[in-house]
């Protein structure tokens, strides 16, 4: 009911902190900006779960009783899904004695960067909340899959998300006299028809990848020719490769407006990776779940290019993100709609597989290394 965006989650987080210290975790604030790291335990192996605490600016158009009091902010996301089945199963671990030790990451900013570019995954990573942890998993609710099932796989889970900034320079001038310019929107048209072709064109076939134009912005009245055009847009890759050939192929779809005699200035803001799925904890996750669920009830993803940021932990150390089936009986909600919310009953399910997952890695981790 009091969501709070992207590195501000400051009344969210001390909540957060106030609750791991009555559990009896020892609580870092302020990590990664506005982040929360709680610790039970100091003995390696250490296991990791972690929760996103953002929303979005998005005014919220329910009646439920739980509806955001925050006017044009909702957890759109199913971020406080998140956060509620990581505090449950912080609870439930707190009356353990566990080989080995617990961390909670509770982090800002998963849906936006900073005024530098780094998301709260990265910032926290930046913050050493990653240190001496020996593998990670977390969750996201999924509003078309029922409660009861989960859906986990290996390998890419989710796109990484690179974002471009273009501008084509041409010359103004008059309206009436279009001979005498070099028309940026003529230009723009051109490297929008190249940028279009390049997956369809350049990428090979069976290598996912998208290049979406956000914003196109020029000119202030209208019998003036602007001598240039702004140009955003996004990109979502799952290999490495094809990120490095897609920023090639942008750049030279660029190039067409030099061709025809104008100019361009084009810059990448590099985003987070591709969320790859670490096969032992995916297969340790999927086991659990068919345990607890049956086998029937554990689906493999349905394959998109949203992005997380979550791959950026993954990068460094093993672990897995699942999909959470959270759909509410007779309606299919998206995320980010105005309308979403999600089937309650999916966070005892949440919990419960977090709970599962973080004994049995505990114990097999510890069993290994006497």
């Amino acid at each position: 009911m009091r969501p709070e965006l992207g590195f501000q989650e400051v009344h969210t987080a001390e909540d957060i902190a106030r609750l791991m210290e009555k559990f009896g975790f020892q609580v870092k604030r302020g990590v990664g900006k506005t982040g929360i790291v709680a610790d039970l335990g100091n003995e390696r192996p250490r296991f990791a779960i972690r929760a996103d605490m953002d929303a979005l600016p998005i005014q919220e158009n329910s009646t439920h009783e739980y509806v955001s009091q925050t006017p044009g902010v909702m957890h759109a996301c199913g971020h406080d899904a998140h956060m509620a089945c990581a505090l449950g199963v912080a609870y439930l671990l707190a009356k353990e004695s566990l080989p080995g030790s617990i961390r909670f990451i509770f982090q800002p900013s998963e849906e936006i960067a900073d005024e530098e570019g780094f998301s709260g995954a990265q910032r926290m990573i930046q913050d050493r909340a990653l240190d001496g942890v020996d593998s990670i998993i977390a969750l996201h609710v999924e509003g078309t899959t029922p409660s009861g099932y989960i859906r986990i796989e290996k390998g890419p889970a989710s796109g990484g998300v690179d974002s471009w900034f273009g501008e084509i320079i041409g010359k103004g001038g008059h309206g009436a006299y279009p001979h005498e310019t070099l028309d940026p929107f003529y230009l723009s048209s051109q490297v929008i028809n190249a940028l279009n072709s390049i997956v369809s064109r350049r990428i090979y076939p069976f290598s996912p990848a998208v290049i979406s134009i956000g914003s196109i912005n020029g000119g202030f009245t209208q019998n003036v020719i602007p001598d240039r055009v702004r140009i955003t847009g996004t990109l979502r890759y799952t290999e490495k490769k094809i990120q490095k050939q897609i920023h090639m192929e942008i750049k030279r779809a660029f190039e067409v407006a030099r061709v025809l005699g104008g100019e361009f200035d084009l810059k990448f803001e590099i985003g987070s990776p591709p969320m790859l799925n670490h096969p032992e904890t995916s297969d340790l996750i999927a086991s659990v779940a068919a345990g607890l669920l049956g086998g029937k009830k554990v689906l493999p993803f349905i394959k998109e290019l949203g992005a997380e940021d979550f791959g950026c932990y993954l990068d460094l150390i093993p672990g897995a993100m699942f999909s959470l089936g959270a759909k509410v009986p007779g309606k299919a909600i998206p995320l980010h709609s105005p309308l979403f919310d999600i089937d309650e009953n999916c966070l005892s399910v949440g919990t419960a597989i977090f709970y599962e997952t973080a004994k049995r890695y505990l114990g097999k981790e510890s069993n290994k290394n006497q």
